[in-house]
């Protein structure tokens, strides 16, 4: 017959009524009092009376379960027969069809702003994001988001977003309000993809939020200036290690955290190269930093006084 599908015939008594299935009493043995087109009432020893259905799927009999009456009346029970019915016309088996339903239920039931973000961190986590960057998301999404926490995320709105992040902006942080918006739209876009939530709402909002003040670090950009800072630097008699490291720093042009954290291991004589492991770097990569002559001896200079002669790099 192929791929079809058809209910049991209708076993030849009369259709159940309320007043039937009231009047049913339990007896020693489990019994069923059938109605039509494969429906049946079951009635057990300790009285409950659950409502069955049997069908065939593939010339296969199968069972399904619709409920326990009363709580599921005559007219619910044959409702829901009808629907196995439509299904099975469609060459559906009501049965898989129930467990897939299930299936996004429980996806579904993993739907708040909290759930969804926490999985987004996870994934982050995954791909190696620095510490730095993680503590920072974990504070945007699980600190200050956290009145969206419990809301399902597919009836959050641009508006209710648009609220949250103006009372950050009007606390006089700008930057935090534009970095927050960009990880709440990640979060909404990893729900997009997992069929959570159909759109992303804060795309309505990015012209909405006033720009953050770019304020310039001091630099100096005079060379004369620049040959003073450099006098400054050899006339201080304070520990001679910072003259060091603002020196280094300088030759190098690295990061003050990647000249703190520098380790005699990194650093290759021969090759004249100071090597930054992915770790320690912002984009996580290895960086390979050539030395001049001054860097070099900055170097030596630095190793012989923190760990004596015999802790040197030759």
């Amino acid at each position: 017959m192929g791929y079809t599908a058809k209910l049991l015939e209708d076993v030849p008594q009369l259709a159940l009524s309320e007043f039937k299935i009231s009047k049913a009493k339990s007896k020693d043995k489990p019994y069923k009092l059938y109605d039509s087109f494969g429906l049946f009432l079951q009635v057990n020893p300790g009285g409950s009376k659950l409502w069955r259905q049997k069908y065939k799927y593939l010339d296969k009999e199968r069972l399904l379960s619709h409920g326990s009456y009363p709580i599921v009346s005559l007219a619910k029970a044959r409702q829901r027969r009808d629907e196995v019915r439509v299904q099975l016309a469609d060459n559906i088996d009501p049965s898989t069809q129930r467990k897939l339903e299930k299936i996004n239920a429980s996806i579904q039931a993993r739907t708040t702003f909290k759930l969804i973000a926490e999985e987004y961190i996870i994934n982050m986590e995954e791909r190696g994001l620095a510490p730095a960057t993680m503590k920072k998301k974990r504070w945007l999404l699980l600190d200050l988001a956290s009145p969206l926490h419990a809301r399902p995320i597919n009836e959050i709105t641009s508006a209710e977003l648009l609220y949250l992040l103006k009372s950050i902006e009007k606390s006089g942080r700008r930057e935090t309000a534009k970095k927050m918006r960009g990880a709440i739209s990640a979060v909404f876009r990893l729900a997009v993809v997992t069929l959570r939530a159909e759109t992303d709402p804060t795309y309505a909002i990015k012209d909405a939020l006033i720009p953050p003040k770019v304020t310039s670090r001091a630099a100096i950009t005079d060379e004369k200036k620049f040959g003073a800072l450099l006098r400054d630097l050899e006339e201080f008699t304070g520990w001679r290690i910072i003259v060091e490291a603002l020196k280094f720093q300088i030759l190098t042009m690295t990061r003050p955290g990647e000249v703190r954290g520098a380790k005699k291991q990194e650093i290759d004589l021969a090759k004249r190269t100071w090597t930054i492991p992915p770790e320690r770097m912002k984009m996580r990569r290895e960086h390979i930093i050539p030395l001049s002559d001054q860097a070099l001896a900055i170097v030596k200079v630095s190793v012989v006084r923190v760990f004596g002669t015999k802790g040197g790099l030759n």
